[in-house]
């Protein structure tokens, strides 16, 4: 009977002895350093149990014993995994693999819209950018949508997109205009919004924002007309905001309430969505009398108190650009 629990104790000790090379092998595996070469990029979907996955990460390279994976998920403190876009570096381990799918690390996307855009190009952007779902939505109202960067994962919705774009602006707009300067001859946050429309195409120097601003608001306020270029480029495009041409006089002319050469004061709407710089200006506007520009010929725009000083300030300017058209 002794030699007989002497034989089971020492099989016993011999199967835990081997119980435990193999658990220490498994962890070694575990944390070692992985088959992938290079970055790699997987996708897991949702729903996907840990050998579906583990097959995947097997599939792409990332993972040398699938079936490793499913026994290690189990017995480690993240058992639950999220799907979605991981990248995973270079000679990942198991271990690290796991770790970055119990946080939830996938791959952030951005989308970066750029301030002055129209609704309709925006919308195609919007469309036209890959990782989101959702088939193009009904457009929304023209400047009422927050230029910046959106950030987004996998199989994000467009709707959902577009719905942050519409809350920033609203959210920026609201801000703004409740910190507004006094005597602004401006009625609404709309007014305040078709105006920033307006002087972004007016210029894409951040610095001459406020300026411009400063002679649109002067203009408003002595009831002269805008007489503002992006307004007719707007009418004459269909609201597109871009022409492959310059504008002629037959443009300037054109039967449109956003012609503000023959309409008076603003147009019916905005040209464009404004970037946060532009809505400061026009309720921040600059310190100025003047109530005229035009190009320098650099990117920028020379200004003018009187009409006299502004068609010398014109002439120059177009001078300038015969001996460019010379040369």
């Amino acid at each position: 009977m002794m030699r007989l629990l002497a034989r089971l104790a020492l099989l016993l000790a011999l199967a835990g002895s081997a119980a435990g090379g193999f658990l220490g092998w498994a962890r070694l595996q575990v944390l070692t350093p992985g088959p992938a070469a290079v970055e790699t990029t997987v996708v897991i979907p949702p729903g996907s149990s840990g050998r579906i996955i583990a097959q995947q990460l097997s599939e792409a390279g990332v993972i040398a014993r699938p079936w490793l994976f499913p026994i290690e998920v189990r017995l480690s403190s993240h058992p639950s995994l999220q799907a979605g876009e991981y990248r995973f570096p270079a000679h990942v381990s198991m271990a690290l693999i796991i770790e970055m799918m119990h946080r939830g690390e996938v791959v952030v996307h951005k989308l970066t819209v750029a301030e002055g855009l129209t609704t309709q190009q925006i919308m195609l952007q919007l469309r036209e950018t890959p990782g989101l779902s959702g088939l193009a939505l009904t457009e929304p109202p023209e400047g009422g949508l927050l230029p910046q960067t959106y950030f987004f994962r996998l199989g994000d919705s467009r709707a959902a997109i577009l719905a942050r774009m519409s809350h920033g602006m609203t959210t920026l707009l609201d801000k703004l205009w409740a910190d507004r300067d006094p005597g602004l001859p401006l009625t609404s946050k709309r007014q305040a919004v078709i105006l920033a429309s307006v002087v972004e195409r007016e210029t894409a120097l951040p610095a001459e924002r406020p300026h411009i601003a400063a002679v649109f608001l002067n203009r408003l306020r002595l009831h002269m007309r805008l007489q503002s270029d992006p307004t007719v480029i707007y009418a004459v495009s269909n609201g597109l905001g871009t022409l492959d041409r310059p504008l002629s006089h037959q443009d300037l002319a054109v039967n449109s309430p956003y012609n503000t050469y023959e309409a008076d004061g603003l147009p019916p709407g905005p040209i464009c969505n404004p970037g946060r710089a532009s809505l400061v200006a026009v309720l921040h506007p600059a310190a100025s009398d003047d109530l005229y520009f035009v190009a320098d010929g650099s990117g920028g725009h020379v200004f003018a108190k009187s009409l006299s000083a502004h068609n010398h300030n014109v002439a120059k300017w177009r001078a300038l650009r015969g001996r460019e058209s010379r040369n």
